[in-house]
């Protein structure tokens, strides 16, 4: 039973056109600034999620810090996430 190779090429050279114009578009593009300020605010936050509830206003904000790792010694990937937000309701 022969295997039809044509449409899985077709698929192979479609999405290694697309992998090709994606790493294109990332070297040649520039690294965006940082502001310090925000990331002093998103490290000054505390772990889990924090409501605060103003007149009018709800706040919230949170941090998720976690380390996952392969193996009780094996590599690992350490994810830092924080969320500011805020929601805002005025009468009109």
């Amino acid at each position: 039973m022969a295997l039809p190779l044509a449409p899985i090429a077709g698929v192979a050279l479609r999405y290694g056109v697309v992998a090709l114009a994606a790493y294109a578009v990332t070297r040649a593009a520039d690294p965006a600034r940082r502001d310090q300020r925000a990331e002093d605010a998103h490290d000054d936050l505390d772990d889990g999620l924090g409501l605060r509830s103003d007149r009018g206003q709800a706040n919230v904000n949170g941090r998720l810090r976690r380390v996952i790792r392969l193996g009780p010694g094996g590599p690992g990937v350490e994810i830092d996430a924080s969320v500011l937000g805020r929601l805002r309701l005025r009468r009109v």
